[in-house]
């Protein structure tokens, strides 16, 4: 999308907007905090060219250069760091009395500018949240004064993530980052990256060249990203799939497919449903080299795995080498072979110092369901992607003592069209419509009662790469969305409100088109 489109788009915006919502230090709060009290005591006048800032410990560095770049883009005012509190008119602190790691406390009075946190991270959120106060609050922004305000603020999930797919459509370590500067507004803390599929491998194997195709990440580029995410408190989590979803792979090591499928045309981008052979020793080698080469590249103590739709019938169940796999376990089904398939892959993630996250899947693509698709490891975090099973999961995922990460694709797959007519301008397959309010409806917990949700770790909004071309349209494809999905990961249900969240989506949208981000103006909540 060109900048001029941009330019028509957010007047546009800002039309709307300034009829849509009210102009004060809560309307442009995404997540809502958890505990918030304003005030109508006197603000803090900021006077002079300069604000003093004291930083308490060093590790807030970074902390410090946020909020000097936040102050220079709301009041044009330059942040000079002290070394002594009493001086300062910004505070920026850890405190190790908030019990969790993202809680932190935001206070304005008359005298200075607080934020208190139980980690660099916390800070970093009570940061972003002051952003959101001062873009909301313009008339006080305007007279270079901050409204008092009390923030008590902790998360109600500790995971709370995006995913993009360069497997499909390759984004360049530049795009990435720009998305993370956008993820990290609303406090989301991880981007998982799909990094190989039937339609590429987006990552250099040193042990493996041939698997990398035109345009790929090596592990410098690697490197870059993970330095830069990690300075923002987002954890980069690589995700290499398998059995299924292997094309690429096999088209360059055919003899790793299954016997009958090793002569097969395999045309990547085209050819689909084949899978790495099971009774293949081969195949758990050359996966070790792999995973071992990925799980250095990347600092999070996470690594996924896939383990999603994979056509079973059509490859272990015709292949001699998984027949006699099956025969030697004593296996009636095909399926079964997942367990040895996954126990050697699992092994080898272990090894090398990584937790293995899993897609999870039933024992039935479609409603109804009551099992597992095989018994996942103890250690396995899995994460609920299928529309409509998700309950069933959920329930039986706390029976059985698997954390879980909730991605319910009806809820959390930005790749659906936002609207009718909207993007994408292809339909690969039917995709339902997810709106912005449907997104919105979440509840990670399903209603159920606390005790049965101790399981879940967060939250997790999909972008499968079939039709995102640039990061332009990546961003147009996740937010406003991911908007509501910051909300179901942070903010408590008790606190969330569909007619709240409606009003506050719109400074925030023009908050990113001023920033440059291609976003979907939501026009239907403008009504």
């Amino acid at each position: 999308m060109n900048r001029r489109i941009l330019q028509i788009l957010w007047c546009i915006c800002l039309v709307f907007s300034s009829h849509a919502y009210a102009q004060d230090n809560l309307s442009a709060l995404i997540p809502m905090p958890n505990k918030v009290a304003t005030s109508s005591k006197a603000p803090l006048v900021l006077q002079g060219d300069k604000v003093a800032c004291y930083i308490q410990v060093d590790s807030l560095q970074f902390e410090l250069k946020t909020v000097a770049s936040l102050f220079q883009k709301r009041f044009g005012l330059k942040v000079e760091q002290t070394q002594t509190s009493a001086d300062a008119q910004i505070r920026l602190l850890i405190d190790k009395s908030l019990k969790k790691n993202d809680h932190y406390k935001l206070s304005v009075n008359n005298k200075r500018l607080e934020i208190k946190g139980a980690s660099a991270a916390a800070v970093f959120y009570g940061l972003m949240t002051l952003d959101q106060v001062l873009a909301g609050d313009v008339c006080a922004t305007k007279q270079q004064a901050i409204s008092a305000i009390e923030i008590n603020d902790c998360p109600r999930f500790g995971y709370r993530a995006l995913m993009l797919d360069p497997a499909r459509n390759f984004l360049p370590v530049n795009e990435l980052k720009f998305y993370i500067d956008q993820m990290v507004k609303y406090k989301f803390n991880v981007l998982q990256l799909h990094l190989s599929d039937d339609q590429g491998w987006s990552i250099w194997i040193e042990t493996y060249p041939k698997l990398a195709g035109n345009r790929f990440y090596t592990k410098q580029d690697i490197q870059e990203l993970v330095e830069y995410a990690e300075q923002r408190h987002v954890q980069v989590v690589p995700e290499i799939d398998v059995p299924g979803h292997t094309v690429s792979l096999l088209a360059k090591y055919p003899d790793m497919a299954c016997i009958h499928q090793r002569e097969a045309e395999k045309i990547i981008g085209k050819t689909g449903h084949m899978m790495l052979c099971a009774g293949n020793e081969e195949v758990y080698v050359m996966m070790d080299d792999i995973i071992r080469e990925v799980a250095g590249m990347f600092k999070s103590p996470l690594m996924h795995l896939g383990g999603d739709e994979a056509d079973i019938p059509k490859n272990w169940a015709k292949c001699d080498l998984c027949r006699l796999l099956m025969k030697k376990k004593n296996y009636t089904e095909p399926v079964q072979l997942m367990i040895p398939f996954f126990e050697n892959i699992l092994a080898s993630v272990r090894k090398y110092g990584k937790k293995p996250i899993l897609w999870f899947e039933l024992n039935n693509e479609y409603p109804p369901a009551d099992d597992y698709l095989f018994p996942y490891p103890k250690d396995v975090v899995l994460v609920s992607w299928r529309g409509g099973m998700t309950p069933t999961g959920l329930d039986l995922s706390a029976e059985r003592g698997h954390n879980v990460i909730m991605a319910p694709g009806e809820y959390c797959y930005y790749d659906y069209p936002q609207y009718k007519g909207d993007l994408p301008e292809y339909n690969n397959w039917g995709m339902p419509m997810t709106t912005l309010e449907r997104a919105y409806r979440l509840d990670p917990g399903y209603g159920r009662p606390l005790s049965k949700q101790q399981h879940i770790w967060g939250v997790m909004g999909a972008l499968w790469g079939e039709a995102i071309i640039d990061i332009n349209r990546a961003t147009y494809m996740s937010f406003p969305r991911a908007f509501a999905l910051a909300e179901a990961g942070w903010t408590q249900m008790e606190n969330r409100s569909w007619e709240s969240f409606k009003k506050r989506v719109l400074p925030n949208v023009n908050e990113l088109m001023k920033a440059g981000v291609s976003i979907r103006v939501p026009f239907e909540i403008a009504r």
